[in-house]
């Protein structure tokens, strides 16, 4: 009987540690060097967040990058079959006090009115990189920063934003980090910012169904896949704990 008790009790405790986890309101800062990165662009900060879902995003993160970053990117998820638009709507007004905004999208967002969706993001005024580039600029110089559509759709094209990139340095959005994996090496670019999978979400002495969020080289591009803040079926997370992020360009 002791014995039954002690397993319920540490289940009980096991499922109050992964509800936390999948709740933390983390902000994790990281430089990135950049080659060539324009000098006005040197400390240049990125507020990254992806997979939203179903959380609104805490006041806890939004006074952490309140006045430290000059854009927003949304990594895309920000919501699913289920989540209203009044609560996509309540983050969408948020992140967009804090800096310029853009958006890619993200397999989710298709799940329940994608047409409703992208009127929301247009009322918001946050910027929709759909298969396209844009210039951020400072001074005289600028860097372009690209986004294509999700790959679980049919037109997704990293050609076609590539086409309009004309800056030396750029920086890619794709919710799925598998674009890494038919990079093509004339690309030019040099940083891509991901999320999708959740680190895994649930992971299992190290193990989990999708890779763990981090940072590596793939090609010689920096790749960074983020655990995202939200979950998706359980509210529950276990050794991927949600995130966001400042990313720091620095010259290199």
């Amino acid at each position: 009987m002791i014995y039954v008790i002690g397993v319920v009790l540490i289940g009980v405790l096991l499922l109050i540690y992964m509800w936390i986890e999948a709740h933390l309101n983390r902000v994790v800062s990281k430089e990135i060097e950049i080659t060539n990165l324009p000098e006005s662009f040197d400390s240049y900060r990125i507020f990254f967040i992806s997979d939203t879902h179903n959380r609104i995003i805490s006041n806890k993160v939004l006074e952490k990058v309140k006045n430290q970053v000059d854009i927003v990117v949304i990594g895309g998820d920000v919501m699913e079959k289920g989540v209203s638009f009044e609560k996509v709507r309540q983050n969408m007004k948020s992140l967009k006090l804090i800096a310029p905004c853009y958006f890619v999208w993200g397999n989710n967002d298709y799940e329940e009115d994608p047409e409703q969706l992208e009127k929301l993001l247009i009322e918001e005024r946050i910027q929709i990189l759909k298969n396209r580039a844009i210039k951020l600029r400072r001074g005289n110089e600028g860097i372009s920063l690209l986004g294509i559509d999700d790959l679980s759709t049919d037109n997704a094209s990293l050609e076609d934003a590539v086409k309009e990139a004309t800056e030396e340095t750029k920086i890619l959005i794709s919710h799925n980090p598998d674009i890494k994996q038919d990079w093509p090496d004339n690309s030019g670019i040099q940083l891509i910012l991901s999320g999708h999978t959740h680190g895994g979400q649930i992971r299992l002495l190290g193990w989990g169904i999708r890779e763990k969020g981090g940072i590596k080289v793939v090609k010689g591009t920096t790749v960074v896949i983020s655990n995202g803040y939200g979950t998706t079926t359980l509210p529950l997370r276990l050794m991927a704990p949600a995130e966001t992020h400042i990313f720091i360009l620095k010259r290199k």
